[in-house]
């Protein structure tokens, strides 16, 4: 029997990176997954956004897996869409009992350079997103009245700080403030709020160009080699980065029975970045 047979996990962010990572952890433990992601570009950002095909490449993986999946393309940034994704999920699904709010964005910029777009797209995505999430499922967790697990990522950066994301990191700080606040308030509903905080990933998004010249800014033509040289001194283990199914481990962790007692910490998994 897996560590989360029979529940079903609400995944944003889940076209790739650690939310297709996470949704196919949980589907190999016994959940079926919801996987919303917007599969949009964003104008403020210098790499490009999952696409649908991705979409469905995790839908089909996760039928793979021999799980149920229903898969939908929605921005974060959009109430409505989200609460009718929740909605279809109870129908279809017969409820929810996992929130991963997974889905973020990063960008790079000293702080007085950041554009009003810039900074806004960041806190609405990576903040206000999981706030948005929380308010169209758990609503759903209440009235199922069988407890769950609410799982929110944030980041490393909010133990250690670094220069030029002040937006990437208020917006991940912010997050940590709601967790707390969602641990106090849902714990007489047997809901478990927990955030998961990422030290570097190996995503598309980390290997992406601009996030290269962000860490090399002294070579012209970067390489993810030059980059993980550069990022193996910032963690006590040497390691450069995680890959994003040690995060998934972590939500798994988060999300199961295992952590019944588990609410309301931030859970870093950085190769030990922040005390390096």
């Amino acid at each position: 029997m897996g560590r989360v047979e029979g529940k079903v996990a609400f995944i944003t962010g889940a076209a790739r990176g650690q939310g297709r990572s996470h949704a196919l952890r949980l589907a190999e433990e016994g959940a079926d997954i919801v996987a919303v992601d917007a599969c949009e570009d964003i104008a403020t950002l210098e790499y490009p956004m999952a696409t649908e095909a991705d979409l469905r490449e995790t839908e089909k993986l996760v039928r793979e897996r021999g799980r149920r999946v229903l898969a939908r393309k929605v921005d974060v940034r959009d109430q409505a869409g989200l609460n009718q994704v929740a909605a279809d999920a109870v129908e279809q699904l017969g409820g929810m009992d996992i929130v991963s709010a997974n889905a973020g964005i990063c960008g790079c910029r000293p702080t007085f350079d950041l554009s009003d777009d810039e900074w806004q797209d960041m806190v609405d995505v990576n903040m206000t997103g999981v706030w948005r999430t929380v308010k169209a499922t758990v609503p759903h967790l209440i009235e199922a009245g069988r407890g769950g697990s609410v799982v929110l990522t944030s980041s490393i950066v909010t133990f250690v700080g670094a220069a030029n994301v002040a937006h990437y990191n208020a917006s991940k700080s912010g997050v940590v403030g709601l967790m707390k606040t969602l641990s106090a308030e849902l714990g007489k509903h047997r809901i478990r709020v927990n955030a998961v905080h990422p030290g570097n990933v190996a995503t598309d998004m980390l290997f992406s160009e601009s996030t290269l010249r962000v860490f090399c800014p002294d070579l012209e033509n970067p390489t993810v080699e030059d980059l993980r040289e550069r990022a193996r001194g910032g963690d006590v283990l040497g390691q450069g980065w995680v890959e994003a199914e040690d995060i998934s481990n972590a939500v798994l962790y988060l999300a199961s029975d295992e952590a019944r007692f588990v609410t309301g910490i931030s859970l870093p998994v950085d190769c030990g970045r922040r005390i390096g």
